[in-house]
């Protein structure tokens, strides 16, 4: 069997064309860019590189982006004050707090600060909240960029068994919210999952964010399943792996997202077009404020 390579570059420009165009419009509108502002409380290099990444993509759509670095030992009342003052803030449309966060201090601890209809990356309970009641707001980027992946390359949602190996905040429980939206009956592994290859050998679709590398093979899969693979490890000799062995699972599986390539940068175009879409919505709602 050939195994498909599902990429996400073709995907991600169209996305970004369509959030550069929007953008343009919305600082022809009101005299101003799009703000992100991106809140950063660590000295990580892998966070380092993908907070410089963020704000390339953002100069690239015509997005105005302020780097707020609090520093490391930050502590959770700097950084709820941060968010607060930026959630108040009207010339800030949106907000992205950049993990990892210094020790001691828990997104729950902090994520309520941002206001909803600023959070773009969908970190807050009131927006997790909002994506299980259906309701509008912003999903975790990483968890739509796996929909829209699946989406752009024409696998069929309705009806189809996904197995999601992961519970986190960031991708596995509001992913399966998005695939429940779809229609897809949903599958949440963890570490306590009983006899996890069976689970994902009984799948149409697999996705793997446990962040473990080498945690799907091609034996735990049924021929024919989609994977998509949202691990981002750094292996042995430095390069970035995902949660899949692509070796044992070329010739098994129908598609294969690819780490580095996959998953990624629709992420990141999709972080984006959720900076301008907040910073449409705030528009609309100044229009319709009473005098």
């Amino acid at each position: 069997m050939d195994t498909a390579s599902l990429t996400g570059k073709d995907l991600a420009a169209a996305l970004n064309a369509e959030t550069t165009a929007r953008a343009q419009a919305r600082t022809e509108q009101i005299g101003r860019a799009p703000r992100l502002a991106l809140i950063v409380a660590n000295d990580d290099p892998a966070s380092a590189w993908y907070v410089n990444s963020l704000r390339k993509s953002a100069a690239n759509r015509g997005i105005e982006c302020d780097t707020v670095d609090l520093g490391a030992d930050a502590s959770a009342d700097m950084l709820r004050t941060e968010l607060s003052v930026r959630s108040a803030d009207p010339a800030t449309d949106a907000i992205m707090l950049q993990t990892p966060l210094p020790a001691g201090v828990s997104l729950d601890d902090v994520s309520p600060a941002i206001a909803a209809t600023k959070d773009v990356d969908g970190v807050s309970p009131l927006s997790l909240g909002l994506l299980t009641a259906g309701s509008a707001g912003f999903a975790p980027a990483t968890a739509e960029a796996v929909v829209e992946l699946l989406k752009h390359h024409g696998i069929a949602l309705e009806g189809r068994h996904v197995a999601i190996v992961g519970r986190s905040n960031v991708v596995g429980k509001p992913l399966a919210q998005l695939l429940l939206a779809e229609n897809a009956t949903v599958t949440v592994c963890h570490s306590r999952t009983t006899d996890l290859p069976a689970v994902t050998a009984a799948a149409d679709i697999v996705v793997a964010a446990a962040g473990r590398i080498g945690l799907v093979t091609g034996a735990n899969l049924r021929p024919g399943a989609v994977v998509i693979d949202v691990g981002t490890n750094e292996s042995a000799d430095g390069s970035i792996v995902g949660d899949v062995d692509p070796e044992s699972v070329r010739g098994t599986a129908a598609g294969l997202s690819p780490v580095p390539g996959g998953v990624g940068p629709v992420t990141t175009a999709l972080l984006m077009r959720h900076v301008v879409i907040a910073a449409e919505q705030a528009g609309r709602t100044a229009d319709t404020a009473p005098a």
